[in-house]
């Protein structure tokens, strides 16, 4: 059972910098945040975001995963009226709490604008009034510049160009990292620009996106989701503007694992699936050379999982296997079972 709370609710061309917007009043700007069990980080962003007053931010929407920190006693207590609460019986992961949260806000909170983040990402002061001088109605979608505390470039938020266009760039991609995919750091300190990809930290969503390509693969249960609504909706004709001014802050301490490694071993599963969806969605007829190189990487990563390699070897082929043929239907527990050595009935 789903259980929800609401308030009542009420061209092209990329200038330099952002400029004074009188009609920012009348642009209904509402945030959806996804949380399961950090209710430390939630009341941080959620104090962040109702900093903004009623003129900047219009309704909150936080989308419980069935938390049992106490975070809904906690939201239950609090007493902003632009707050609103989804919470869900099981934990759906975060692409299943962005696609329910969508879908809520849209149907019940009318917005011409949805902000998209983890319950430990948030806009740093002025990130909310930067958006609205932007005048955002020349894109379909913005990308915030994220940031770690300490003010550094945050990696995981990097927005990205389709490198899948010619074959010099699926080497550059494959071969080059991050840096094969993601725009460079000098893009932070220059003018707004077009992007292809980008995160669920600090995205703003047009209602005019989800009418043009919908909500999240709710599926997905947990990494890519947004990669692939991004590359979705650039796709189908949108425009998703990096606009630097509009910065935002990523305290993702839980990432802090050494890079390659999987904690707990069961992320790897949707990691490497859902970036098998993702590769196939931008590569098209490069898929196939692609994957060619990118799984011996994915192999000798297996020399990083201490006390787990067993485990990472079952399930990178597990997601292999499902990625290659588009399945989403097993579900988490099978995950978790298989994790623990357990076979999966069908798999």
């Amino acid at each position: 059972m789903t259980r929800a709370t609401r308030p009542a609710a009420p061209e092209r061309a990329v200038d330099d910098a952002p400029t004074a917007d009188p009609d920012a009043r009348a642009r209904r700007l509402v945030a959806v945040v996804v949380t399961y069990n950090r209710l430390d980080q939630l009341k941080v962003t959620v104090g962040r975001l109702l900093d903004a007053g009623p003129g900047v931010l219009d309704a909150l929407l936080v989308v419980d995963n069935a938390s049992d920190d106490g975070t809904a006693d906690w939201l239950a207590g609090q007493g902003d009226p632009r707050l609103a609460v989804l919470r869900h019986a099981r934990n759906l992961g975060g692409a299943g709490g962005f696609e329910t949260g969508m879908r809520h806000a849209v149907a019940h909170l009318a917005p011409d604008w949805l902000l998209l983040m983890d319950d430990d990402g948030r806009p740093e002061p002025g990130a909310l009034e930067a958006f609205h001088a932007a005048r955002p109605e020349r894109w379909d979608a913005i990308a915030a510049a994220v940031y770690y505390p300490d003010g550094t470039i945050c990696e995981m938020n990097r927005p990205s160009v389709n490198p899948f266009r010619t074959a010099r760039g699926v080497l550059r991609a494959v071969l080059g990292g991050r840096d094969g995919f993601h725009i460079g750091p000098a893009c932070y300190d220059a003018p707004p620009r077009d992007v292809d990809v980008a995160s669920f930290v600090g995205l703003f969503v047009s209602r005019r996106a989800v009418e043009r390509v919908g909500y999240p693969d709710g599926a997905l249960f947990v990494y890519g989701e947004d990669g692939l609504y991004t590359l979705g909706l650039s796709a189908a004709g949108g425009r998703i503007g990096f606009v630097p001014a509009i910065r935002f802050e990523h305290d993702c301490r839980t990432f802090a694992a050494e890079p390659g490694r999987f904690a707990p071993p069961w992320k790897s599963y949707y990691y490497h699936r859902n970036l098998l969806f993702l590769y196939r969605r931008a590569a098209g007829p490069l898929f196939w050379p692609a994957l060619a190189l990118v799984l011996p990487k994915w192999l000798l990563k297996v020399r990083r999982q201490r006390g787990a390699r067993w485990t990472y070897l079952r399930l990178l082929g597990l997601a292999v296997a499902h990625g290659l043929t588009g399945h989403t239907g097993t579900p988490h527990e099978a995950i978790l079972s298989r994790a623990r050595g357990r076979r999966i009935s069908g798999s």
